[in-house]
């Protein structure tokens, strides 16, 4: 599976999508998914490009709800890491229930569990920085409630080798698996796996019904865990040219955005801290993706260090940037593209999505349908 970082085969890709296709085959492996995740979390496009787009291609917000609702998940993320800051590097509605270690399982990381959907998942998942969202969850599920692991290092492997990266929905969605952030586990058997990816397999660890799995034991398979080395190879910078007289767009691994003040003239610097990349820190494939989807900017000039030091090294005055929770820059602070105006932090995704729904209605009685 390969991604694209041409730019105009990612729109030609937001034109082509079936939102009516995805929501009723979604959860399958070889379900209709958009595929554009890794260009939304890079901030090559924005939920809302996406959701106006296919609704100006005439599909009724009724009719594709679903595919509406699977957008406004990952606003919701943002809005709580927005809110909460660092707190959701941590368990963020109660302890995680059932910890035996704060490590993961080894044959997780060397897809090496005898969960076939799993292994090959991850497998293929190290070539092409993609895992289809079920997977996600079924591996989440492996390492902390069947393995016991606290779910903060296998969060961190697998935001490390994702191309869709995006830490407050990898954060929060392991918490809501593992319990941490909802008020029960997620659990699915080897039934619901063979299901929604094609196998038969039967005789594994997770061939159990649903009652069974409270008060398991760990499987050897599980038991013997690890702390990954996650290291991030960032480029080096040559010097920067800054014309004083002109505005700095600051650009960084959550903006790629080649259309953001494309028509003005300008310093466009992408920004690579280290110390982001020491907290969060991303693998080599997600290091040259970003690259190649900057080369879409044009003109653009990467910078490796802090953002104090590009300010200081280099007098700069005039930046602006896009709002994120990583950033601590000062300048002038621009509103991402948000799908609804609401903002703040909701205990549930369905508390946020029910004053989305009052917007969407307004979208219903438009005279963009009639």
């Amino acid at each position: 599976m390969n991604f694209s970082t041409n730019y105009k085969e990612i729109l030609q890709q937001v034109d082509e999508v079936d939102p009516v296709a995805y929501g009723k085959s979604r959860n399958f492996i070889d379900g209709a998914v958009t595929r554009l995740s890794p260009y939304i979390s890079r901030g090559v496009i924005s939920t809302k490009q996406v959701f106006e787009t296919t609704l100006k291609r005439g599909f009724h917000p009724n009719k594709i709800e679903k595919f509406i609702q699977e957008l406004a998940w990952r606003d919701y993320w943002q809005q709580v890491w927005i809110d909460k800051k660092d707190l959701i590097d941590e368990d963020l509605r109660r302890e995680q229930p059932n910890v035996h270690n704060y490590e993961m399982p080894l044959n997780i990381i060397e897809a090496n569990t005898g969960i076939d959907a799993i292994d090959d998942g991850i497998n293929e998942y190290y070539e092409s920085g993609y895992l289809h969202n079920h997977l996600r969850m079924y591996i989440a599920m492996t390492a902390c409630n069947v393995g016991g692991s606290h779910w903060r290092v296998p969060a961190k492997w697998m935001y490390y080798h994702l191309l869709d990266g995006d830490w407050a929905s990898n954060a929060l969605s392991w918490q809501w698996v593992s319990g941490a952030n909802a008020g029960k586990e997620y659990y699915a058997n080897q039934i619901n796996i063979n299901k929604y990816c094609y196998k038969r397999q039967k005789g594994t660890f997770l061939d159990v019904d649903y009652e069974d799995f409270e008060g398991m034991e760990v499987p050897h398979e599980l038991q013997q865990t690890i702390t990954p080395e996650l290291l991030t190879a960032l480029p080096q910078s040559n010097r920067l040219v800054i014309d004083q007289t002109k505005p700095t767009f600051l650009y960084n691994y959550y903006n790629l955005d080649p259309a953001w003040h494309n028509e003005e003239q300008g310093n466009r610097i992408l920004l690579l801290e280290p110390s982001v990349y020491h907290k969060y820190p991303i693998g080599q494939n997600a290091v040259d993706f970003m690259l190649e989807l900057a080369n879409n900017i044009e003109g653009i000039q990467i910078f490796t260090g802090e953002f104090a030091d590009l300010v200081g090294e280099y007098d700069i005055q005039q930046i602006h940037y896009k709002e994120h929770p990583l950033n601590n820059y000062t300048g002038i602070e621009e509103s991402r593209d948000w799908m609804f105006g609401v903002k703040g932090y909701y205990r549930s995704f369905f508390a946020f999505w029910k004053k989305c729904q009052k917007e969407l209605k307004q979208w219903n009685q438009s005279t963009l349908f009639g």
